[in-house]
């Protein structure tokens, strides 16, 4: 499995185009590299939400973790730290930023959220979309309540936190939410589930949603969903940037799979 990762973020590496967006030729996706990714933003947000982070990471409580994505009948759970589960299962400050830029240039009317973990990514794309509500699954009822903490923590009041699997929920979402301006998917990494979501996403999505695909490439079975995924019809283009996957219905559009260096 390490080997392949490496196999992976090798030929990803050789093959991406430059941050800075040298060699991209399609203006839109040259405007999102530049702009978009590199853009410069509150560095007050930032210093608050990584200090929660900060207080996490000494966190030794002990929660009793649901797992719903196992895989089998069974739900599956396991007792936690929250510091382990803060180090391992939230998203970097580095692409915490980066969905904060997205959340800012995409998410208006509304966001959705597969996967809240703790509720670090959740933060960033309130934070940086406040006019946008963001509404968020997490199917653990331990780690939902630790992130309801750490959203009052923050002061954010844009985020409806919904407690139970992405089966039960997402339908309840699909009803209420339509032309959502982001999605962010993290919180089942599996092949068949991921992209039953995809699709269940895609029918209420308008020509400008955008679909964000966490760990595209930490698995062989998360690796060939994103590539089913990227075949879908309704997708115009998609930007990979090894980590996350980005998925983009604009019209007119020439359909391309785009490697760039993040």
């Amino acid at each position: 499995m390490i080997l392949l990762r490496i196999y992976r973020f090798t030929r990803y590496f050789l093959s991406s185009r430059h941050r800075k967006g040298h060699g991209i030729h399609s203006p839109f996706v040259y405007d999102i590299v530049t702009r978009v990714f590199r853009n410069k933003i509150d560095t007050d947000i930032v210093f608050n939400i990584e200090k929660i982070r900060k207080k996490l990471i000494s966190d030794h409580r002990v929660v009793n973790m649901r797992d719903l994505g196992s895989g089998k009948e069974r739900r599956e759970t396991s007792i936690r730290k929250v510091s382990e589960i803060i180090r391992y299962s939230s998203v970097p400050q580095k692409y915490g930023v980066l969905l904060a830029n997205l959340s800012n240039e995409f998410g208006k009317p509304a966001i959705i959220e597969l996967g809240t973990s703790l509720g670090i990514s959740t933060m960033y794309l309130a934070a940086f979309s406040p006019e946008s509500i963001v509404y968020t699954i997490e199917g653990c009822t331990a780690t939902c309540e630790i992130a309801k903490e750490n959203f009052r923590e923050a002061g954010l009041e844009n985020i409806n936190i919904m407690n139970g699997s992405f089966d039960e929920m997402l339908p309840v979402i699909v009803d209420k939410i339509k032309n959502p301006g982001l999605v962010f998917i993290d919180g089942n990494h599996r092949k068949l589930p991921l992209i039953k979501y995809f699709r269940q996403l895609a029918e209420i999505s308008s020509s400008r949603t955008v679909i964000i695909i966490d760990d595209i490439n930490t698995t062989p079975e998360m690796a060939e969903a994103w590539k089913e995924i990227k075949n879908n019809k309704k997708v115009s283009f998609t930007i990979d940037i090894f980590r996350m996957g980005l998925v983009f219905f604009r019209q007119g559009m020439t359909p391309r799979d785009y490697l760039i260096r993040y």
